[in-house]
């Protein structure tokens, strides 16, 4: 591969910029003596080493990014203002980044888990960020329970072990996972190309149209090269032989000159049909049926380069949910909800406070206010007044316009409760009976390859969700686990 340093400007220099005559032999006290302190070329060199890494995503430690353009086919205007996905014949710069979840970064690509799937369009009206996983579900639909999960799906705290007893019991103590079972362990949890896998926003969001009506929507991109998975004992053989097969996938593919293309279609419902729906709308354990919330096509998304530096884009790249661009909103969805903070408050944590200024997370648009200072701030800002509302400086910046909008009348008592329609088992069985023999038969061999090595008590309640779901679906678990009556 060639280097894309520039030949003109090739001296090796300090971080400093000052020109490094050797770097091979450290400063010495005579050819054998000891090392010099003074040898600032060798301390900061050793300096920089030592700080190379930085915290590990909690979740979707490994992914993959690529850059590309976002196009407008079908706009959107009478449904939301937000001109990401209104303006046709216009190619917004995005950013993607692919992933699995639970996996460190030396995971394999190939492992069951669902993929993270996140999009940054890098708009006029500032960044907006659709973060999402290649299944349509989640495993929980309230983001309290999120950190149980994961600490339940990660290796115990006393034997640093992934544990299937700790995984299997989280889901048989929380029923409304059963449907994203369905999912995860069809053969759809296992894949060895981000070009062919499809993405979802999962979570429920709000546009607003022009006249400021609310409606709830969903994302769903397709791509157009198709669908296309392993099974299990494929995904366990990748993981062995190329453990890096999806990166390599993508990055090659890009590298070769080749474009990746992807569809993206919403669903879109109006807030008074909300209550003829037999579940409820906001809950990311739920799909909304296609037969009944049909996908419109917006546009298409065009990946056509890779990244320069993996570091500095692939790994620094910051998504979060809250990313909102006017004429876009957060639902009511629980989930939803709980990631508008941690998803920014984990990059903050990760990258530091100004995580945005990196060039990878950096809007296209102007930046105006009166943040300052906190650890690698380099964008400053000019004059006498950092603050508002001010005289000095005529009230500055000002203030956008207000977009007009339905008001949101809240009225309740606090409190602390499941939802109403929570029915964690219809979906689950009607998505078991939607699948062709030979895919209920791979979801039922992915299921007992785990089960066989579980305690005979979380398995009892397992079937016995799996029986709630479909009769048939726990008959077979319980007939492979050899337990009878």
């Amino acid at each position: 591969m060639k280097n894309k340093r520039d030949e003109k400007d090739c001296t090796l220099t300090t971080d400093n910029g000052i020109p490094i005559s050797n770097d091979t032999s450290s400063l010495t006290v005579g050819e054998d003596g000891p090392v010099l302190l003074k040898d600032t070329n060798l301390i900061e060199k050793l300096a920089s080493f030592d700080r190379e890494r930085i915290p590990e995503r909690v979740v979707h430690a490994k992914g993959s990014a690529a850059y590309g353009y976002f196009e407008v086919t079908n706009s959107m205007r009478k449904y939301t203002i937000a001109k990401v996905f209104t303006e046709e014949n216009k190619r917004v710069p995005v950013l993607v980044r692919f992933s699995t979840v639970i996996g460190s970064e030396g995971s394999a690509d190939t492992a069951r888990d669902p993929r993270g799937f996140a999009v940054k369009f890098y708009t006029d009206e500032g960044n907006y960020d659709i973060v999402g996983n290649n299944l349509p579900v989640f495993f929980i639909r309230d983001a309290l329970k999120f950190p149980d999960m994961i600490h339940a799906f990660k290796p115990a705290p006393d034997t640093g072990v992934t544990d299937l007893n700790r995984f299997w019991d989280f889901i048989s103590v929380n029923p409304e996972s059963t449907n994203m079972i369905t999912y995860v362990y069809s053969d759809l949890g296992t894949i060895k190309s981000f070009r062919k896998m499809e993405g979802f926003g999962v979570n429920t969001y709000v546009w607003v149209c022009p006249m400021g009506k609310r409606r709830l929507i969903k994302y769903h991109w397709k791509p157009l090269l198709g669908v296309e998975t392993i099974d299990r004992d494929k995904a366990i053989m990748l993981a062995e032989i190329n453990p890096d097969i999806a990166r390599q996938d993508l990055y090659e593919c890009l590298a070769r000159g080749e474009k990746v293309k992807y569809d993206l279609y919403v669903q879109i419902l109006e807030l008074d049909d909300i209550d003829k729906l037999n579940f409820d709308v906001y809950d990311a354990t739920k799909i909304w049926p296609e037969d009944k919330i049909p996908l419109i096509k917006v546009g298409t998304m065009t990946l056509d380069k890779n990244p320069d530096n993996f570091f500095v884009e692939t790994n620094q790249a910051a998504f979060a949910p809250s990313n909102l661009v006017p004429g876009i909103e957060a639902s009511n969805d629980k989930l939803l909800q709980g990631r508008l903070f941690a998803y920014r408050d984990t990059q903050r944590h990760r990258l530091g406070p100004n995580f945005n200024q990196l060039p990878v997370n950096a809007p296209k648009v102007k930046v105006c206010n009166y943040h300052q200072n906190g650890n690698m701030r380099y964008r400053g800002n000019p004059g006498h007044v950092n603050y508002r509302p001010n005289m000095l400086d005529n009230n500055k910046p000002n203030l956008a316009k207000d977009i007009a909008s339905q008001h949101i009348c809240l009225n309740g008592e606090e409190v602390r409760k499941v939802i109403e329609k929570a029915d964690d088992f219809t979906q689950a069985g009607e998505r078991y009976r939607s699948l062709s023999k030979k895919e209920r038969e791979h979801l039922i061999y992915n299921i007992l390859c785990d089960l066989k090595e579980v305690n005979r008590e979380i398995q009892e309640r397992l079937i016995a969700n799996f029986t709630k779901a479909d009769k048939d679906f726990g008959e077979c678990i319980k007939k492979g686990l050899k337990i009878k009556d």
